[in-house]
């Protein structure tokens, strides 16, 4: 019996991401059989070079696919199974202030924590529930895949509102790490281990990790890690550069404050933020890292593709993540029960939390969407950082919402990152100046 082929759109059509994922699709059309691909994008300059690359791969590769690529809502979300949405408001112009007027201010510049993640944050919230309207409207029953940044307070955005829409919510890093983790005790992949863990999206700890048989592999994990942070050998090709190098060894020094565990990287923001802004350059942060590196190297692979008529010799490749989505999407077209981390609503899968937060945990996934699978309690240490960041979350969607000033500023003070409320204030104004084509304007 031929099994069913799918219609998926990825919305984001000219992120630097989006031929990885496609390469993966392509990958995997034994696993995930699809009949058609369209790519959806407000930039559509953008989004031709992307999609016309794609168009020459697809004809290569597989010729029966139908692609797409449009600016049109109804023509993007019509007659779908899938929405893979993976978009950066304001692009990496935004995000390059993301980085830098905290810096300015001697806080941590990053993209998805602390006063960098709450900025993009409040531009993400409004465009990915335009998304999801657009899929409700015209494919209501189809899936919204969303790994778009900052995963955490877009997760509480779609739970507050849009409770009854069928969304996933995930995030890559948690796969990357697993990779590692794998490569640092001789596993071939990260699908050999099965864990357990809890936290936020970007703040979390693995707390058992076991192979297929049962074997502990956690102790060997934890040692490497108090040694060597997450580098290994087997270098991340999504991860490569410098700046990513010095995360993974900073996982080191994260570990030390729980050695029973193993940490999610992005901690160290929360953890040692003294130590990221003194090495910071205020005048070139990881937005100038990705623009003069993978957004020159992918678009430039595209537009080669183009020009020669032909991908042979391309040197795009498959990301780390693109592999977790293709998973996803068949543990829902397939009922396949795989266990996965997901963000979810708490609902008692961490069993002394907030239980409206959304909570980072392994699920199972099937036709009926995610299963959350129960981690118990959890120390104090852990739960006090949590609380506070996912005060943190749920004021920026209030803020977001009510167009609320007062609880944006309150936010910001929360933040574990910023140093007071007047700092906060001082930052929240630069910002409001820096978005004001973006955000809601705030009273």
């Amino acid at each position: 019996m031929d099994m069913k082929k799918f219609s998926i759109t990825i919305a984001g059509g000219g992120s630097t991401f989006t031929p990885g994922i496609v390469l993966m699709l392509l990958d995997n059309l034994d696993k995930l059989p699809i009949n058609e691909i369209k790519f959806y994008d407000n930039d559509e300059e953008r989004q031709a070079v992307i999609a016309g690359a794609t168009d020459i791969i697809l004809k290569e590769k597989a010729p029966e696919i139908t692609f797409t690529a449009t600016t049109d809502p109804e023509t993007a979300f019509s007659n779908i199974d899938f929405v893979m949405a993976h978009i950066r408001t304001g692009k990496y112009a935004m995000r390059e202030k993301d980085e830098k007027i905290p810096l300015k201010h001697g806080v941590v510049g990053q993209e998805t924590c602390g006063p960098g993640g709450i900025a993009y944050g409040m531009r993400s919230i409004g465009d990915v529930l335009e998304l999801i309207d657009f899929k409700d409207q015209y494919s209501p029953d189809a899936w919204f895949l969303n790994y778009s940044n900052p995963a955490a307070i877009v997760a509480e955005a779609t739970r507050m509102l849009r409770p009854d829409s069928n969304i996933l919510n995930i995030c890559d890093m948690p796969i990357g790490i697993e990779e590692l983790m794998a490569s640092a005790i001789g596993l071939s992949s990260r699908k050999e281990m099965e864990v357990k863990y809890y936290g936020l999206n970007h703040f979390g700890w693995w707390t058992d990790i076991r192979d297929k048989e049962g074997n502990d592999l956690l102790p060997q994990i934890r040692e490497h890690v108090s040694k060597y942070g997450y580098v290994t050998v087997d270098e991340s090709i999504q991860h490569a550069d410098a700046s990513w190098n010095s995360t993974f060894a900073k996982a080191k020094d994260v570990q030390a404050l729980d050695p029973a565990t193993v940490p999610n990287t992005y901690l160290k923001y929360y953890f040692y933020p003294d130590h990221e802004v003194a090495k910071s350059d205020p005048n070139y942060t990881r937005a100038n890292e990705v623009m003069d590196g993978r957004e020159k190297f992918v678009f430039g692979e595209c537009q080669k593709i183009i020009d020669n008529g032909t991908s042979e010799g391309t040197e795009l490749h498959i990301d780390e993540h693109a592999s977790y989505i293709v998973d996803l999407a068949r543990a829902i077209a397939f009922n396949t029960k795989e266990r996965m981390l997901l963000i979810v609503e708490n609902n008692g899968a961490i069993s002394n939390f907030d239980p409206t937060a959304m909570v980072e945990v392994p699920c199972l996934v099937g036709s009926q969407g995610p299963e959350p699978l129960v981690q118990g309690e959890i120390p104090r240490f852990q739960k006090g950082l949590m609380e506070q960041q996912v005060a943190v979350e749920k004021l920026v969607v209030e803020a977001w919402h009510e167009k609320s000033y007062q609880k944006l500023w309150q936010a910001l003070t929360l933040s574990k990152i910023v140093p007071s409320a007047q700092v906060a204030k001082d930052l929240l104004d630069d910002l409001i100046e820096a978005n004001k084509e973006y955000w809601p304007e705030l009273t």
